[in-house]
């Protein structure tokens, strides 16, 4: 059975809290994505900011690029280890709603894995398309 660190991005950008917005911006821009976790110094795992806590935690509430993305980042987060199974991560982004799921080992970020890593898993690609429908399901509106 496959495990998370087989499959994981390890060469993983990241911000410091003190960052502010607009280099976390030109960091997803530069490298393609739409996360970046927040570590320090050590690389120790603060949070995440996603593009959407740019717009709705940041410019949507009229701050600039200059804040600081601990204003807007995510920091009660789920996470799994290098040697968390491939359905178990699927499982674990699944239920928590994530397409990201960061890797840390003894509280040190090692690397992060997406629904797209997972869908390139020739066994996984199942896990992923029901962790994919789960999390892009809309609630009913009543």
């Amino acid at each position: 059975m496959k495990s998370i660190q087989d499959i994981m991005t390890k060469d993983v950008a990241c911000c410091t809290s003190d960052d502010n917005l607009f280099e976390a911006a030109t960091t997803m821009k530069q490298r393609n994505v739409g996360s970046v976790p927040v570590c320090d110094n050590d690389k120790n795992l603060l949070g995440m900011v996603t593009d959407r806590d740019l717009v709705i935690r940041g410019y949507a509430q009229k701050k600039s690029g200059s804040s600081t993305i601990q204003e807007v980042m995510s920091d009660k987060l789920t996470t799994c280890t290098p040697e968390t199974s491939v359905e178990e991560a699927s499982k674990i982004m699944s239920e928590k709603q994530i397409r990201r799921l960061p890797v840390v080992e003894d509280g040190k970020l090692v690397g992060i894995v997406s629904l797209g890593d997972l869908s390139l898993e020739k066994y996984s690609n199942e896990a992923a398309g029901h962790a994919l429908e789960e999390i892009s399901e809309r609630p009913e509106v009543h």
